[in-house]
């Protein structure tokens, strides 16, 4: 098992570094010039010189790379262009809000989607089986950033019974105003997850119950928990593999959401990096997300090997 996780982790690595050069080679080739949005039109062209110089923008491409990721290497993010503070301390504190709508949307979209999709298997053929598979494809289809504007214009502006933008007071989310606003957020966050499990779910399930193997168990005189039990392990390896990229894709995946309700968060920080053209904010965070992306599969690898003993080959 632990050449099996060691293995993993190697496996990371280019993966990573691969994503640092595409990162970083995508945000050059962005149009526009970084010194061109700190200094006015009429400054001098001195000035715009001393200012590549101060961020090493004079230096060719590949030196700017090494030199990066030497300081990505060590811990050092960069120092944002903008507002000139670490860019360390503002993802933090932007991912740690994307985390607030990130866990409780995954709860709840993974957990109705397992239940929807167990509930339709079970009741393969009858009316409940298309009515939960039908509420798994409209949570699939719909755009989440139209849900949440359709929300925000019901709950917000027409009824006035949630609030639409912002996050609300600081701190852990134990409150009731602070939970006002995580409300709209997670449930426009969670349709995705839902839908896609629930799909999943439903033809894993099915799968699984007409293995011989459940015949068999039936046959035997098994109790139908029993029977639950050994489905539940043989479907969990591939319903946990899509579980663990949903989580990552509702991480660096909800920039349109975070837009819609004014959610300060990792997404949105990167929408105001491109904007900006803050060149070390939004190459760090694209950077962060996709790491974390990477330790959450290599996470549900590790999982999937504890409940499969198979998959450790």
């Amino acid at each position: 098992m632990w050449f099996f996780i060691l293995r993993r982790i190697l496996y990371a690595v280019p993966v990573l570094l691969g994503v640092s050069i595409i990162v970083f080679t995508l945000v050059q080739l962005s149009p526009g010039d970084v010194v061109d949005i700190l200094i006015p039109p009429e400054a001098p062209e001195e000035v715009a010189d001393a200012l590549r110089k101060q961020y090493g923008l004079n230096e060719p491409v590949y030196i700017q790379y090494f030199i990066w990721l030497g300081h990505l290497l060590q811990g050092d993010l960069g120092t944002s262009i903008f507002s000139g503070q670490p860019v360390g301390g503002e993802l933090a504190s932007a991912l740690l809000n994307t985390l607030k709508l990130a866990v409780p949307a995954a709860i709840l979209g993974m957990t109705s989607g397992i239940i929807l999709g167990s509930l339709a298997a079970f009741h393969n053929g009858t009316w409940l089986d298309r009515l939960f598979s039908a509420a798994a494809i409209t949570g699939v289809s719909l755009p989440h950033y139209w849900v949440g504007i359709v929300l925000v214009v019901a709950f917000a502006v027409i009824w006035n019974v949630l609030p639409g933008q912002g996050m609300g007071p600081d701190g852990f989310p134990a409150t009731w105003e602070q939970i006002r606003h995580l409300i709209l957020p997670v449930f426009t966050m969670s349709l995705i997850p839902m839908g896609v499990v629930s799909r999943l779910v439903r033809a894993t399930v099915l799968e699984v119950i007409g293995r011989d193997f459940v015949t068999t168990l039936h046959a035997k005189g098994l109790l139908n928990r029993r029977v639950l039990m050994h489905v539940s392990k043989n479907a969990a390896p591939a319903v946990l593999a899509l579980m663990g990229l949903q989580f990552g894709y509702l991480l660096g995946g909800s920039v349109l959401v975070e837009t819609v309700f004014n959610w300060p968060g990792s997404g949105n920080l990167m929408v105001l990096a491109v904007f900006r053209r803050d060149v070390p904010v939004l190459s760090a965070t694209i950077v962060v997300l996709a790491a974390i992306f990477v330790v959450i599969n290599i996470v549900v690898d590790i999982l999937q090997a504890l409940i499969d003993p198979r998959l450790r080959r």
